[in-house]
Formats: structure tokens, C-alpha cells, sequence
């Protein structure tokens, strides 16, 4: 389990990361590639969130699955619901989003893969004990 707490520890400070600096761009960059950064770190928070709450689902599987989050919230702006919400919710905007975008699915594709190649990259592989990698077998 050790593995597993180690992952969820670094998906945590990911999330509170893309957190930070999604909000930031937000606040300060109001052009294309802000919005196509914010949009790539909303899919790497959903990308961490996830894989806090199911430490041991591999990568691949934990990013498709953000992807599929992510594209169901931009499919549901062309409801016209989130920008309704939007209006009586303050700060429901930067969850739901307001207005359908393609090029915001192409955002979240980069941010759910490039979460799912540093988890794979980086994070699991400090996790594995040597005799893992003789084994197959994970904690």
C-alpha cells in the first residue's frame, strides 16, 4: 500500500497545483492560449482528482477517464444550462464553463495525456520496489 499513498500524496499536490495555476492564467492571461492552457489544467485536475480517489487504476485508464469528464461538461454547454448556472452560481462558470468550445476539447486531450505520461513517467515508477519490476507485481 505503500505505493499507493505515495501516488495519492503527489496526485494531491498535482491537483492543488493545477488548481493554483489554472486560476492564475485565469485571472491574469485573457487570450487563446490562456484559455487552452486553463482548459488543459482543468483536465489535469480532474486527471488528479481521480486518481487520488483510485490511487491504484492505471494512468491510461485514469486519463481516459478525465477526458471522458472533461468532453461531458463541454458537451453540456451546448445544453445552454451552464451558463444559466453560471449567471445565478457565483464561481460555477470555472467548473461548468460557459460556452461550447472545439478547440477546448483538444485543451483537454493534451492535459489528460500529459497527466497520464508524468504519472506514468515519474510518479508510479518511484512507487515500484525492485522485485516488482521481476515480478510484475504491485503492492
Amino acid at each position: 500500500m505503500v505505493w499507493s499513498a505515495h501516488r495519492r500524496a503527489a496526485l494531491i499536490i498535482a491537483a492543488v497545483a493545477a488548481c493554483v495555476v489554472g486560476l492564475t492564467v485565469h485571472e491574469f492571461a485573457g487570450n487563446a492560449a490562456g484559455a487552452f492552457t486553463g482548459d488543459a489544467l482543468y483536465s489535469v485536475l480532474i486527471y488528479a482528482l481521480l486518481g487520488t480517489l483510485v490511487p491504484r487504476t492505471p494512468a491510461v485508464v485514469i486519463g481516459g477517464l478525465a477526458l471522458a469528464a472533461c468532453v461531458a461538461v463541454e458537451l453540456f454547454q451546448l445544453t445552454g444550462l451552464p451558463s444559466q448556472i453560471s449567471a445565478a452560481v457565483p464561481g460555477a462558470e470555472l467548473v461548468l464553463g460557459s460556452t461550447f468550445q472545439v478547440i477546448d476539447l483538444l485543451a483537454y486531450a493534451f492535459g489528460a495525456a500529459g497527466a497520464a505520461f508524468v504519472d506514468t513517467a515519474i510518479i508510479t515508477p518511484r512507487d515500484r520496489r525492485p522485485e516488482d519490476s521481476l515480478t510484475g507485481h504491485h503492492q
